[in-house]
């Protein structure tokens, strides 16, 4: 029919951040490609009225409610719905060659705040991200939140004030903490979420929440504090999550996912993934290879793995689709 509609579930029909957040890299590489604006001032424009909206905290809401242009119920997240519109403002910057300076300023704002309300530390010393539900901090991490540490580790060099170490650091711990994720499971693979609470730290305590579906978002951190660090813990932790994968989801024909990573008895979702493939293997290949194989320098990964080209500052093309 060609109608537009939002998913009734969220939160009255909202819009999801995570969805009309990370739309940036692909559209502004259109323009470059095409020499059409369109698409380009089409992921402006969004950024135009998130920066108009008054934002709890420093935070930005997943939901946004598309016929009122306000945020819908307050409950912020760094995984699950909202994820990749924080990694979409530091790669639009990156993928500028450095000249998105509204992209940029997106970027540390939003980390400060994180930092500040989200970014907490076990008794036990691991550093996680809490989710934000009206006020409240919910103490759980998911596996898709886990793709934060690679993102403060490649944001680091351009961060302010002198914190380009501090987020180097804050990327490896945030890198140690979903690697215990793993490393306490009986199958030595991560579980969808693990919580802070009730005297457990790192370990998923609700039984849908122990599964795990080939996700790349640990991979992923491995990676990227690898090539920003070249220390060879990164690439031992790479080859354990190999090793899991070998032993407990390989299935005739390719990879299941695991419905229960605490339990020694496999039991497969028979499901391979389509992300398995493009990010969680791509990731793998990448952290073993050398780092002159798509080099940051040149390329940028958009939230699903596939390369695109930095748009270099001499190229007339690129500097008109940043207006």
């Amino acid at each position: 029919s060609g109608i537009g509609r939002n998913w009734p579930w969220a939160s009255g029909g909202s819009s999801i951040l995570a969805e009309f957040g990370t739309l940036h890299l692909e559209f502004v590489h259109l323009s470059h490609l095409s020499g059409n604006p369109v698409f380009a001032e089409k992921v402006m424009n969004i950024r135009k009225v998130l920066s108009r909206l008054d934002k709890p905290e420093g935070l930005y809401p997943n939901y946004l409610n598309p016929s009122s242009g306000q945020w819908g119920q307050h409950h912020v997240s760094i995984g699950g719905l909202g994820d990749s519109f924080y990694e979409y403002l530091l790669k639009a910057w990156l993928m500028s060659d450095k000249i998105d300076e509204e992209g940029k300023k997106m970027y540390y704002d939003a980390v400060q705040a994180i930092e500040t309300h989200l970014i907490r530390k076990s008794s036990g010393g691991l550093t996680y991200i809490a989710e934000w539900k009206g006020g409240l901090l919910e103490h759980k991490m998911g596996h898709l939140t886990c793709f934060a540490g690679g993102m403060f580790a490649l944001g680091a060099d351009g961060a302010p004030n002198d914190k380009t170490g501090h987020h180097i650091e804050l990327g490896a711990e945030i890198a140690r903490t979903c690697h215990e994720s793993y490393d306490r499971t009986s199958m030595k693979l991560g579980p969808e979420a693990f919580r802070f609470d009730g005297g457990v730290e790192a370990i998923a305590t609700r039984q849908n929440e122990k599964y795990y579906i080939l996700r790349p978002e640990v991979i992923e951190t491995y990676m990227y504090m690898w090539r920003l660090t070249h220390d060879p813990k990164y690439r031992q932790w790479g080859w354990e999550a190999v090793e899991a994968l070998e032993k407990h989801c390989r299935v005739d024909g390719g990879y299941s996912g695991i419905r229960d990573v605490y339990n020694n008895h496999e039991s497969h979702d028979d499901v391979q993934q389509s992300f398995f493939l493009s990010e969680t293997l791509k990731y793998l290949y990448l952290l073993f290879s050398e780092d002159d194989l798509l080099p940051f320098e040149h390329w940028v990964f958009n939230t699903e793995a596939h390369p695109l080209p930095v748009l270099q500052k001499d190229d007339g093309n690129r500097e008109e689709s940043q207006k």
